[in-house]
């Protein structure tokens, strides 16, 4: 048998097999566009010029935020997130799940954490050993810990979360735009070459192949964009898309949603002339969000809170921001009740997910 390592670096070659997948088709399609069409079958040098200076400009667009998103690394918990050494010892020793669970409490206790487990029990790695934050998931493919992840995407080989998020939704924008013009200005040459208008020549096959390939990714990538351009506007990630997060007082799908202008600076920023470049713009440290009380309309204005409760990630896990205004602020924090009191019944012994909401009055 094969020793681990070996297998692991095999795994890691296969994975970049739909990123060259992607990068051969994109420069066979630049091939296919700019010598067999633009230079080889249109006749007109306005035409050329014209075809040539847009498509060159969606073409820089569409490869600089594909690489962005491929190449920046995703962001991981910062080391106050990490159980000291002594709780640590501790939680490795014991055997039972519920001391194992007084320990991270008490560590959590000094954390800004407002998210739990299904059961209500604070959100731990064991793997990277680390306790997650807010919207923090392990992914398997990378083996880490990742800021706000959303999905593994294989065509990108990099995990998509708090980062590159930005990036990976610019890189879904500009391909659709890339696969539209070179879609709409091939289509009468495509249209000449079927009905044999233009001689048969080398260029009669690429053109018609653009075509094809162009429309068979525009209508992929439009339903994908869609249902991005969704989540951002909820504010919600993939997995919190089927699988609502749990705050202290249950299960909220809405609850970072802080309305629909906010969701979308949330993610592009303040600044709005930043949007449409693949810089990293998005607000906060990716450690703590703002976030809403359960079963408020999202549309509704928050209540700030201590904006003390934010912590920074390591310097070297998110790209710098060109704007200083929009790195390290947040919309607010999260709420705290001051006219009513939420707490949940302790764990039914019988282990279910069960939780219990019951409120009272302040006294």
């Amino acid at each position: 048998m094969a020793p681990t390592h070996v297998l692991r670096c095999c795994q890691r070659g296969l994975a970049w097999i739909p990123v060259i997948f992607i990068a051969l088709v994109v420069c066979w399609s630049y091939y296919a566009y700019v010598v067999e069409l633009c230079i080889i079958t249109i006749p007109s040098t306005g035409e050329k010029i014209v075809y040539l200076v847009l498509f060159h400009l969606s073409f820089v667009m569409f490869v600089w935020s594909y690489w962005k998103t491929i190449f920046t690394r995703p962001a991981n918990p910062s080391k106050e997130f990490c159980l000291p050494k002594v709780e640590k010892e501790q939680y490795e020793k014991e055997e039972r799940p519920e001391n194992q669970q007084e320990i991270l409490k008490r560590v959590a206790s000094s954390l800004p954490l407002y998210t739990r487990t299904g059961a209500g029990a604070i959100r731990y790695c064991d793997r990277c050993q680390v306790i997650k934050p807010d919207r923090c998931h392990h992914c398997s493919a990378c083996d880490m810990c990742v800021l706000k992840m959303d999905h593994h995407c294989p065509w990108v080989n990099n995990c998509v979360g708090f980062s590159n998020y930005k990036f990976f939704i610019l890189f879904l924008a500009y391909s659709l735009v890339y696969c539209l013009f070179i879609a709409a200005t091939v289509l009468q040459y495509f249209i000449k070459f079927w009905t044999n208008e233009l001689p048969d020549t080398h260029a009669k096959f690429h053109v018609l192949f653009l075509f094809f390939v162009a429309a068979m990714f525009c209508i992929s990538i439009l339903s994908l964009f869609s249902y991005h351009l969704w989540l951002v506007g909820k504010n919600r990630s993939t997995i919190e898309a089927f699988r609502a997060p749990v705050f202290r007082n249950g299960p909220d799908k809405n609850g970072f949603s802080l309305g629909f202008t906010k969701n979308i600076a949330q993610v592009f920023g303040d600044e709005k002339k930043y949007w449409l470049l693949p810089l990293f713009t998005s607000q906060g440290d990716g450690l703590t969000f703002p976030t809403r009380l359960v079963n408020i309309d999202p549309e509704q204005p928050i209540v700030p809170q201590n904006p003390d409760s934010s912590k920074s990630v390591e310097d070297d896990s998110v790209p710098q921001s060109p704007v200083s205004d929009s790195q390290n602020r947040l919309l607010g924090s999260d709420q705290h009740i001051s006219d009513e009191i939420l707490s949940i019944d302790p764990l039914k012994s019988d282990g279910t997910d069960d939780i219990t909401v019951y409120m009272e009055s302040e006294s």
